[in-house]
């Protein structure tokens, strides 16, 4: 399972120092570091009585302008990928390459002849009439935000089925794939709140699409999939009506300082210009596990991105975190030097 691994294992990672968790400064998960605020009382929480879902709807589908008809809610973002793969049931699938890797282990799994993209080199490449295309925007592990217009009506052309990834769009003021929605039928979009809101712990992932197909997806999904927690937590959090401005400036001030550290440093040959809360860099010198070993002294985690498609073993992934935790790296990666 190693093809398919995420960062932010961050409980082996403190087990192997022989240090707690909160002393890890894991810059290898990309969940925003800043913390909407949360006041409810979970502990007063009423979890006698079956859960049901309408307040949460109607507030995800405010925060995305669209009607809650819309949307489906699943138990996150991988959850959701999972369930249109399996109940589409195509037989092409055609990844825009790297992506999340949970697309290429549902693709396989679930029988689709796949195929792959490199984004980096040519995006123009020709795509089988009738596939299943996934495009992640902004992209990972890179956080590239491209603009869809062209490729949308290619697309289109080709009769596909599209899914576009926005899980990190809250990041950034890149505009969302839901404007397709009114003229193509064959559009699904995710959102994956709880990266933005600080909270991959509570699973909500909800696919966007046309009335229709929303309503096909729900045939076949359970009447509870979410508990009193997860819908509680997300509706608190949607609740914080300053959270989003200033989450995305402080995180947009914060990757800038990471970028300016990671430019400057002798270890690291290039960045991607990213405009989510992560950065890709290409090491020289040395590679991602020998210098994963070498921060290990300094209790940081970053992320080893050679499972990725058409990256090696020099790329790594910096998330964007704090100012001190981005000042120690800085001392590290000089240190190191």
């Amino acid at each position: 399972m190693k093809t398919y691994e995420h960062g932010g294992q961050i409980q082996n990672f403190a087990d192997e120092l022989n240090c707690e968790v909160k002393d890890i400064i894991d810059l290898s998960s990309n969940i925003n570091f800043i913390k909407p605020e949360i006041n409810i009382d979970f502990n007063n929480l009423d979890i006698s009585a079956y859960p049901i879902y309408d307040k949460l709807y109607e507030k995800i589908a405010k925060n995305y302008k669209i009607n809650s008809k819309q949307i489906e809610l699943f138990n996150g973002g991988s959850s959701a990928i999972f369930t249109l793969f399996r109940q589409l049931d195509l037989n092409y699938c055609t990844i825009y390459s790297p992506a999340y890797l949970e697309y290429k282990k549902a693709c396989i799994n679930f029988g689709y002849e796949l195929r792959t993209i490199n984004r980096f080199e040519n995006m123009n490449l020709p795509v089988k009439k009738g596939s299943f295309v996934i495009f992640v925007n902004p992209s990972t592990p890179d956080g590239t935000f491209y603009d869809l217009d062209i490729l949308m009506n290619y697309w289109i052309k080709q009769e596909c089925t599209i899914l576009i990834d926005e899980s990190f769009l809250d990041f950034c003021d890149g505009k969302s794939a839901i404007k397709y929605l009114k003229t193509y039928n064959k559009l699904y979009i995710l959102k994956s709140m709880t990266k933005f809101y600080s909270s991959a712990g509570i699973r909500v992932g909800t696919i966007v699409s046309n009335e229709k197909n929303i309503d096909s997806l729900k045939r076949f999904e359970p009447m509870w999939k979410l508990s009193q927690f997860d819908s509680n937590y997300l509706q608190a959090a949607l609740d914080d009506v300053n959270f989003k401005r200033i989450s995305k400036a402080i995180n947009i001030k914060n990757r800038i300082e990471l970028e300016n550290v990671l430019e400057n440093s002798k270890l690291v040959e290039s960045i991607y210009q990213s405009r989510a809360n992560y950065v890709l860099c290409k090491l020289k010198n040395i590679n991602a596990k020998q210098l994963q070993e070498k921060l290990k002294a300094y209790k940081i985690m970053i992320r080893d991105c050679s499972n990725f498609d058409y990256l090696d073993e020099y790329y790594i992934r910096v998330a964007v975190k704090s100012r001190n935790s981005i000042q120690i790296l800085k001392k590290a990666l000089e240190e190191i030097c």
